[in-house]
């Protein structure tokens, strides 16, 4: 196969085979032959002739699941009983769930947790509505908020479509860094109408996480929202990814000899993430940054500039890069440049082009599912090569950010999430690399490394008592995360 088997499209596959010496090894066989690759083999019943077993099977597509099929049929005596998507199952009645903290199961746990005692609950925070933080769930619950318009690589699909993504996300702050968040799809796609839901909404959580919403709506919805509300907002798409990029940036710029300040950087694709991408580095310290949109080069002698129909950020965009006023697609202006950021799509860069770059060229190629260039076309070219994906080395995904930064920001009561905070998160990432594991193929931690969530959310608590926007947060912290592994292995 030309796409490599991934474990999301998965198959539980039901056999009837003989029960003879050598059969599962046929069917195996069969299966490796067709490109699949076997995970579990489970047996499910023995009788006298038959054995019934299933066997995990991921393939490259869903077109692949029927030539392995085809192949398991070609062996004699060999019946498909039944197959099951084990991606779909996974999200069968949705992913996430409520329940409760305390138990309810006499009189006196009615008493208290209901009525009559909740009500000097209530009064309390009527006359101190900061009380709320302390005795309710909006000490620990983020809302993650959608209008769909702008979904992983799928783009405006809607809220419905939209929610097992959010319920995906509210899986990993709960992993992560012990908040409770919960989904909130919108059914409209105007920006005030989302602006005024979220504020009468805002009573209830601790934090706002706006999520897959489109440039350039995401910047006014975000800037608003900040403004009107006291509690953190952050558009994960936009500041999450450009905190990674950061992180990872540092160390290659650590283990390749380079002052961040001397980077010259190429930047394709300028959308949310492109456009907090270039900001979060400029703000590191980078000055010499060349954007690309899907109308090649931005600068201020580009056309749309000077008739009015550029879109604002990227006036802004255009009148903070580019210094050279160069002009072309991608490929005509890497020349001489040491890192190129790829937030596009597929294959936008040819690998030759690649050649061009400075010595110890940097590649941060992050469209999925499909890079703007492969690290295999990529490897004669450059020292150090990343992308979005989690079956090559270097991932940059932005859950090595956003649970530490919410996390951080909850425990001190932060009311909003500062660009000092963001910078603070991308050298704690980073740090968890050690001088001594540093090399090309790790210039970032494992999303799975679990000291990277603990420091994010150390550093953004930090910088925020510094810049005395500790509002006395009552501290939850990462001993709540591991109380919840405890209660979830003894359930």
């Amino acid at each position: 196969m030309s796409v490599t088997p991934s474990a999301q499209y998965s198959l539980t596959i039901r056999l009837e085979i003989p029960h003879r010496p050598g059969m599962l090894g046929e069917v195996a066989g069969a299966i490796g032959r067709a490109g699949g690759s076997i995970g579990a083999v489970d047996l499910v019943e023995v009788r006298d002739d038959k054995l019934l077993r299933d066997i995990t099977v991921d393939a490259a597509d869903p077109e692949h699941w029927d030539a392995i099929l085809d192949a398991i049929r070609s062996v004699d005596g060999a019946i498909v009983v039944d197959t099951t998507d084990r991606t779909f199952l996974v999200h069968v009645g949705g992913k996430i769930e409520q329940r409760n903290k305390v138990p309810v199961k006499t009189r006196d746990d009615l008493s208290m947790a209901y009525t009559p005692g909740v009500a000097r609950v209530c009064m309390a925070i009527h006359e101190d509505p900061a009380k709320a933080f302390q005795y309710t769930i909006k000490r620990n619950t983020v809302a993650v908020v959608s209008d769909g318009t702008a979904v992983l690589g799928l783009g405006d699909i809607g809220p419905e479509a939209a929610m097992p993504v959010m319920e995906g996300k509210a899986m990993l702050f709960k992993e992560f860094a012990g908040v409770d968040a919960f989904p909130i799809c919108l059914s409209t796609k105007d920006p005030d109408e989302i602006v005024e839901t979220v504020k009468r909404l805002a009573p209830t959580f601790g934090g706002i996480n706006l999520e897959d919403i489109s440039a350039p709506r995401c910047f006014d919805i975000e800037d608003r929202l900040k403004s009107e509300l006291d509690i953190p907002v952050f558009h994960d798409d936009q500041h999450g990814t450009a905190v990674v990029v950061l992180a990872a940036l540092l160390n290659a710029c650590k283990l390749t000899g380079r002052d961040i300040a001397s980077v010259k950087v190429l930047v394709t694709g300028l959308g949310a993430a492109g456009v907090a991408v270039t900001k979060i580095l400029m703000e590191a310290g980078v000055t010499n940054v060349i954007g690309v949109d899907s109308r090649g080069v931005l600068s201020t002698e580009r056309a749309d500039y000077h008739d009015g129909t550029m879109p604002a950020i990227k006036r802004w965009y255009a009148e903070n890069s580019n210094p050279d006023k160069l002009t072309g697609g991608p490929a005509d202006v890497i020349d001489g440049a040491d890192l190129f950021i790829g937030l596009s799509g597929a294959k936008v860069m040819p690998a030759e082009a690649l050649g061009r770059m400075n010595k110890d060229a940097m590649v941060f190629a992050m469209a999925n599912p499909t890079p703007e260039v492969t690290p295999e076309e990529a490897a004669p070219y450059v020292r150090i090569m990343a992308t979005g994906r989690s079956d090559y080395p270097n991932q940059i995904n932005n859950v090595l950010a956003f649970p530490g930064i919410f996390r951080g920001a909850l425990d001190v009561r932060a009311p909003q999430i500062t660009e000092a905070m963001k910078t603070a998160a991308a050298r704690a990432i980073a740090d968890v690399v050690g001088d001594d594991e540093l090399r090309e193929d790790y210039i970032i931690p494992s999303v799975f490394n679990r000291d990277v969530a603990p420091a994010v959310a150390d550093a953004v608590a930090a910088e925020a008592r510094a810049a005395g926007a500790d509002r006395g947060g009552d501290t939850i912290g990462f001993a709540a995360v591991d109380a919840d592994r405890v209660r979830s292995s003894a359930s």
